[in-house]
């Protein structure tokens, strides 16, 4: 795959975290793709992303992602971003508290030959976004 397709396919996947449009990530990510850093209880493939980004835009409905980096190869992408956005639904049990976060992550993509993603490493700072929102000790 071109470098071109990977980073089209990297940002249909952004556009449906951010829209909330999550079943558009059945035609981007395989269907036996693996997360190397999944969050608590994310299950496989697809619906593990549907299902953890779904909780993720309950609790942050207005969620935008801006990616700050990106490197290309043909079948792999690195990028840098930042989270934004205001607690106003549960987030891990606990109820929203009208807080705004704004934290960093990286994360590695890796595609198929048909440009869906199979392989994904990562990392954010969720104890950072924690804190902001008063959840977590400083």
């Amino acid at each position: 795959m071109s470098q071109q397709t990977n980073i089209a396919a990297q940002t249909a996947f952004a556009e449906a975290v951010v829209t909330g449009n999550l079943d558009t990530l059945d035609e981007i990510v395989a269907p036996d793709s693996v997360d190397h850093d999944p969050a608590p209880g994310q299950g496989p493939g697809p619906e593990g992303y549907k299902a953890m980004f779904g909780e993720l835009r309950t609790a942050f409905p207005d969620l935008q992602v801006e990616v700050e980096h990106l490197m290309a190869t043909d079948d792999e992408l690195a990028f840098a971003y930042t989270i934004t956005g205001t607690h106003r639904g549960p987030l891990l049990g606990r109820p929203a508290t009208g807080k705004k976060v704004k934290y960093r992550g990286m994360q590695i993509s890796r595609f198929d030959g048909d440009g869906k993603l199979v392989e994904r490493w990562g990392s954010s700072d969720e104890l950072g976004m924690l804190r902001q929102l008063g959840l977590a000790e400083t």
